[in-house]
């Protein structure tokens, strides 16, 4: 009898001491400290830093919660929280953006955060916000940073060509961008410079101030696409412009957006549209004396609303410690925290009192044309779409590649969109 028991014992603590090694998230101590591994994103050096000062004020103060900072990559990071989660090895706290959630939300692996957030937290942040991360009845990031589409200028080719400079409060109208593009071209240079290596997140985000929506929800619940009127403005402006007014360079439609600076410093190009954080970069490879501004992107019927997708902070399913991750959430997006973060990211904080700190208010690299922006932000038009990566990569990417370069016509890309994306989303729906 004391040989079976000793030997049940035995089984017993080698199942526990397996079990424990499968657990990804959080563990704790002998000594009863937790320890939560919070996977962030940062990349740029200002970001990287302000996270892990975070990290170490809160460990400095929580003696009995230790946070460790583990390094991702956005270039990697749904394959590899996709294995994590599978393998019983994701990081407690994890950094996405909403667009990447809803496999994983409609999946099961985060958590609800409706009941584990704090009330200032939820006030604090706009339901527009909210709405990035919401799936089914249940909220499963915290939005906190984001930045709006707007346009980088050489503010002395603008200056010299005397056109209107358009401001949050009077923006430019798509036909008047397109009319200013022509204005700015000849000579081997152009108004524009449109990088479309990834056409269809831009495309679709300022289609929204055109009246675009191209995903529609029935009553049933099931989406359809449709390329409707409102749809069309944005995607026929850039074609008019690379195919027929020759005002934007047909060698950067492929492009990323870091590999057109180099000739818009050069004086090749007079605009780039771009995501606000790559003011970054600007400051940091432009040439000395290079005078350059950002302006709000066109505007269209529905005014300058533009569809974003926030960055985020969610929380894995199966965290045993979910209470004390949430904590940490709740100290990091701190109104003065997440002014750090925006700060080091070069983006948008999406809570209200973050946005009134005077840091983003100022002219200088025109934090204020990005700030005066923040409430027209909305969430992405495919942000709750089952089977867009698939519509996005298989159909839409390659359809919009060879409209923007002439291959096809509109007709043709409306067909496409249409007819071939609604077979995809028609898999997941069934």
């Amino acid at each position: 009898m004391r040989t079976r028991w000793t030997l049940a014992l035995a089984l017993a603590l080698a199942l526990t001491l397996l079990l424990s090694g499968c657990t990804g998230g959080g563990n704790t101590s002998a000594h009863g400290r937790i320890t939560l591994r919070f996977q962030s994103l940062a990349w740029q050096d200002e970001s990287v830093t302000a996270n892990k000062e975070l990290v170490k004020e809160w460990n400095a103060t929580h003696s009995d919660i230790k946070v460790e900072y583990v390094q991702g990559s956005w270039d990697s990071v749904h394959d590899q929280l996709l294995t994590s989660f599978e393998g019983g090895e994701a990081p407690d706290i994890i950094h996405d953006a909403s667009d990447d959630l809803a496999d994983f939300a409609y999946g099961g692996y985060l958590a609800d955060l409706r009941d584990l957030l704090p009330a200032r937290l939820k006030s604090d942040i706009p339901q527009r916000s909210w709405d990035t991360a919401t799936f089914g009845n249940g909220v499963y990031g915290v939005p906190f940073l984001q930045e709006p589409r707007v346009i980088v200028a050489n503010a002395t080719w603008l200056k010299k060509a005397h056109v209107r400079i358009p401001t949050p409060e009077h923006p430019w109208t798509w036909p008047e961008f397109r009319d200013i593009t022509r204005r700015l071209s000849g000579n081997g240079k152009y108004g524009v410079a449109w990088p479309l290596k990834e056409p269809v997140s831009a495309t679709l985000n300022l289609s929204l101030a055109a009246g675009g929506e191209m995903f529609h929800r029935g009553r049933d619940g099931k989406v359809t696409v449709r390329f409707d009127q409102g749809d069309q403005v944005v995607p026929r402006t850039i074609h008019d412009q690379a195919d027929i007014d020759h005002s934007a360079s047909p060698t950067t439609l492929g492009s990323g957006g870091s590999d057109t600076l180099p000739g818009f410093f050069g004086g090749k190009y007079a605009m780039i549209p771009l995501g606000f954080s790559y003011r970054q970069q600007i400051v940091q490879q432009a040439p000395k004396g290079f005078d350059w501004q950002v302006l709000p992107a066109p505007a269209g019927a529905d005014g300058l609303t533009q569809g974003v997708s926030p960055q985020t902070l969610s929380i894995a399913q199966d965290s045993p410690h979910k209470k004390e991750a949430a904590e940490f959430i709740a100290f990091l997006l701190q109104p003065k925290n997440m002014v750090r973060l925006a700060l080091g990211d070069w983006m948008l904080p999406t809570a209200t009192q973050a946005l009134k700190s005077p840091a983003l208010h100022t002219t200088k690299n025109d934090w204020s044309t990005g700030t005066a922006l923040a409430d027209d932000l909305v969430p992405a038009p495919a942000q709750s779409v089952r089977g867009y990566p698939e519509w996005k990569d298989k159909v839409a990417t390659p359809a919009f590649q060879e409209y923007y370069s002439g291959a096809i016509t509109l007709t043709e890309l409306r067909q496409r969109l249409e007819k071939d994306g609604n077979l995809v989303l028609a898999r997941y729906q069934r």
